[in-house]
């Protein structure tokens, strides 16, 4: 049974830094790309960061570059999110996403995703 279990979110204040977590069991995360989703209150979901199979690292959203870095611990199949200088903007539930087809690149297209960890809330604020 394929389950993504994200984790680390949290409150912090404004500059300050998470590392979130992506734990996946019933599959191998370096079989195919995974990204981060994040979805704030009122919006749409949004990509944020993916890495593929090869280990290629992709931002899917231009606001987190330099900000943000996607890396993934084959040995413990796990995924992180690490993210500096927080901002307020930064505040939603984050989501750890699989690709639907393993080879593929990695997108900004949820529906090219097709399991979905719980989320983990991710508030910035002072």
């Amino acid at each position: 049974q394929v389950q993504l279990v994200e984790s680390g979110g949290g409150l912090v204040q404004p500059g300050g830094s998470l590392r979130l977590s992506c734990a996946a069991s019933g599959f191998t995360l370096a079989y195919g790309a995974i990204a981060w989703f994040r979805q704030a209150p009122g919006k749409e979901r949004e990509g944020v960061s993916c890495i593929s199979r090869s280990g290629t690292t992709t931002y899917l959203l231009e606001s987190v570059k330099g900000r943000f870095t996607i890396s993934r611990d084959n040995a413990k199949n796990t995924v992180y999110l690490q993210m500096n200088n927080l901002k307020p903007e930064d505040t939603a539930v984050y989501y750890c996403v699989k690709r639907r087809i393993p080879l593929g690149p990695c997108t900004g297209r949820s529906v090219d995703y097709d399991y979905w960890g719980q989320g983990t809330q991710v508030t910035v604020s002072s």
